[in-house]
Formats: structure tokens, sequence, C-alpha cells
């Protein structure tokens, strides 16, 4: 399967899950592939699952010539089946929006991560497209940030992010794949959601939790 494609990302969409990911990575070694707790969905119910499209901001005090060129050029650039993932780190205004989001979806993309705040949450609802970020406000951010650059490596609420990591995002939190460990990532975790599934039929049918644990090795 090409793992680009939208049947891909709906698959591991509708199998897996964040917390079982970050388990895997975990055992791993990867101990640090979850953005801090603060970076939450707009919605509950919305999950994202794609490649990442990196995007560094920064911080400016002055209105340039120019002030959404960085913003502009970086969606331009946006690929069917990427998610765009910014690095902003304050909370001064609104990186992103409803009409960023339409134009984010209309590339192709599957999800704005927003290490900063969002607007027009209302009319971002009725598009049903999944973005998560750690706050709101509804200040533009015309003169307060700008785009520095994009498909670089960046550090998005505390997880190392390279262009084309694989993103997961649900209510639990978001979750980053290394491209180098996701088949064998992808693989245990299809594999733990199907003992996790028996240790739940265990459980209801009454056995003890331990003899269930020292069974599977799954809690």
């Amino acid at each position: 399967m090409n793992k680009n494609s939208d049947q891909y990302f709906n698959e591991l969409k509708e199998k897996l899950y964040s917390t079982v990911i970050s388990d895997i990575l975990d055992d791993l070694g990867y101990r640090n592939q979850t953005m801090d707790s603060g970076i939450r969905p707009l919605d509950r119910q919305m999950v994202a699952v794609g490649r990442a499209f990196t995007v560094l901001v920064a911080d400016i005090y002055h209105v340039p010539d120019h002030p959404y060129e960085g913003l502009i050029e970086a969606l331009d650039s946006i690929q069917p089946g990427e998610i765009y993932v910014a690095s902003v780190r304050s909370d001064r205004s609104a990186f992103w929006g409803e009409l960023v989001s339409n134009a984010c979806m209309a590339k192709g993309g599957r999800g704005a991560v927003i290490d900063g705040c969002i607007r027009d949450t209302k009319k971002i609802l009725e598009l049903n497209f999944p973005v998560f970020s750690k706050g709101i406000n509804p200040r533009d951010c015309k003169g307060r940030n700008i785009v520095l650059s994009c498909n670089v490596p960046i550090n998005c609420a505390g997880v190392d992010v390279n262009p084309g990591d694989l993103v997961f995002a649900d209510c639990d939190g978001v979750v980053i794949v290394p491209q180098h460990v996701e088949d064998q990532v992808i693989l245990k975790a299809l594999e733990k959601v199907s003992g996790e599934n028996k240790v739940r039929k265990a459980i209801r049918e009454g056995r003890s939790i331990k003899e269930v644990f020292d069974q599977y090795g799954i809690l």
C-alpha cells in the first residue's frame, strides 16, 4: 500500500489510536514523541493522521510590507496527505483560522497542529477540519507572527518533528512517529490492539487482572 495515500492514513485512523502508538514508541526507546498536553483538538471527535508539513514561526513586533508572504508560501506548498505542523510557541495571536483551514483542505491537507493559538473556531468546526492547538485568541497574526521557513526540522510542543514524519493526533494527544521506525511501530501497534481486544474480553468474562496480565503482558 502507498504509505502517502488516503487509504493508508484512513486505515491507521480506523484501527489505531494515539495511546497505543505512544506505548510502542516507549517500548522501542523513543520516549519523547508525544506533544505537550496543552495541545488539544478543537473537538474531541477530531482525528488527524498524515505526514508532517513543518513550519517554523517567530514573533515579530512590527507590520512588515508583506505580512502574510511566508504563510501564503507555506500553504501553497502543502501536498495531499500532509498535516500542517507549526512551531509557534506564542499565544500573542491566532496563527490559524478558517480561511487557512479552507486553503489547507483544498490542497489535500489532512489537518493542522499549531503550537500556538487559533481563531474562527465556529467556522472551522463547520468544516469538520481537524485542528489541534494550545488555545484560542481573536487577534490576527499580522505584525505579531511571521513564517520563517517550512519543510525544515522543528520542535513543536516539546517534540522534534522532521518533514514527512507520521503524525497521529486524537483526543488523547499528538504523537510523532519518525519515518525510520514507522513500519515497525505500526506493525507492533496493530499487534497490541489485537492483544488489547483479547485482554478486554478476558476481563469482562471475570478473569483476574493478574491472570490476564500474566498471560498477555498487556495492561
